[in-house]
């Protein structure tokens, strides 16, 4: 294995602990983080019509949105169909952004995430310090989170 295999190989290890370790809030504003760079490379790579990075950006982005959703428990918390909403228009957006090649939806996309970002950055550093999640954490590395 090459130094620089070998580098990669710790680095990837060591982000999968970070995921596998990180407490629910901080996995929480970990995804908003990648979803929001994906947006941004999409956005970038459709400006400089490169379709292919474009297109693999805006998919993982829509796996964030979806995993977003998939555990976004409606009958807890009663803001939460309304943040359904805005992912189930999000999701439109980014099929549409890539079926089209349309960076104006892309640039939408940031435009409506970015604040939601924010809001979960700020409610996350309000917290006390949590105890970590070993062993809780749902991932299988596709997500890019870390």
């Amino acid at each position: 294995m090459t130094s620089t295999a070998l580098r990669a190989s710790q680095l990837s290890r060591y982000n999968d602990d970070a995921v596998l370790s990180a407490p629910p809030a901080r996995l929480l504003t970990m995804l908003y983080d990648r979803l929001l760079l994906d947006l941004n490379r999409a956005q970038f790579a459709q400006e400089n019509a490169n379709w292919g990075v474009a297109s693999e950006n805006l998919l993982h982005a829509q796996s964030i949105v979806t995993e977003l959703s998939s555990t976004l428990k409606t009958d807890v918390w009663d803001g939460a169909s309304g943040l359904l909403s805005i992912y189930q228009y999000a999701m439109e957006a980014m099929i549409g952004a890539n079926i089209y090649r349309d960076v104006n939806r892309t640039k939408e996309c940031i435009v409506l995430l970015e604040p939601l970002r924010q809001g979960w950055h700020d409610a996350a550093s309000q917290l006390p310090v949590q105890a970590t999640v070993s062993g809780t954490a749902r991932t299988n590395g596709t997500l890019g989170v870390g």
